[in-house]
């Protein structure tokens, strides 16, 4: 297999790990907002599940530009878990609790952006990869904020 095919196969099992933490982390904050008292959370939540919706899509653009045309990422299985635990945090402890998850569960998505940055990746990928941890992170940050000030 010659470089260029080889770097081609390394990004894409490196985008797909990434993509599958971003499907987790968009059915995530859906099902984090569907279960949010408070307007502002419920609005913060639903809002970011569609903007990890929109960086799905552009590294799923990224990887379609490249020739991979099969894509059918349905998230991680501790993704899965996470998320019925969620489910279950939130009816028990309410919006603080609904923060508390959505907090955690960034964690694991932060650590997958660090993951494929630390690689050696196409430049236009590791920007686009750059661009998207950075809001990432500031979200996180914001959730985090809005758990320690409390939500009432």
């Amino acid at each position: 297999m010659g470089s260029a095919a080889k770097s081609l196969v390394e990004t894409e099992g490196i985008l797909r790990i990434v993509i599958e933490h971003l499907i987790d982390g968009q059915e995530g904050f859906q099902k984090l907002g569907e279960s949010a008292k408070d307007e502002t959370l419920k609005r913060l939540f639903l809002g970011e599940s569609l903007k990890r919706a929109q960086f799905r899509g552009e590294l799923e653009s990224i990887l379609h530009q490249e020739g991979v045309r099969d894509l059918h990422e349905t998230g991680t299985a501790a993704g899965a878990f996470i998320r019925i635990w969620n489910g279950l945090a939130a009816r028990l402890t309410g919006d603080d609790g609904i923060l508390k998850a959505a907090e955690e569960a960034e964690h694991t998505v932060i650590e997958a952006y660090n993951d494929a940055l630390s690689r050696d990746l196409p430049d236009p990928v590791k920007q686009v990869l750059a661009e998207q941890a950075l809001w990432i992170v500031g979200r996180h940050n914001a959730i985090r904020s809005a758990r320690e000030n409390g939500t009432d």
